[in-house]
């Protein structure tokens, strides 16, 4: 006798922390977001280029990890404004 045995797989949920924010009353080029993983820093910033809009999708976010971010306003020579609020997200287990 012989059983024939069927399997299919599903692919992990890939999660992602989605930020927005108003944009500055400044005349700017861009938005830089940093992460910390504890509240009030230290954080890094996670975007290679100054985000011209005003949202952003972190996909590089850990299960079950809670992540702080603020961002900055980027004049066109490059300085930054003071951070903005911290907000906190909290990736859910699989």
């Amino acid at each position: 006798m012989t059983e024939t045995l069927l399997g299919t797989g599903t692919a992990a949920v890939q999660h992602h922390v989605d930020l927005s924010w108003n944009a500055s009353t400044s005349t700017v080029t861009g938005y830089n977001v940093y992460r910390g993983s504890q509240a009030g820093g230290p954080y890094s910033k996670i975007n290679s280029l100054a985000n011209a809009a005003t949202n952003y999708s972190d996909s590089s976010v850990q299960d079950g990890q809670v992540y702080f971010y603020v961002t900055t306003a980027v004049d066109s020579t490059g300085s930054e404004s003071l951070n903005s609020n911290e907000v906190s997200a909290s990736v859910p287990s699989p």
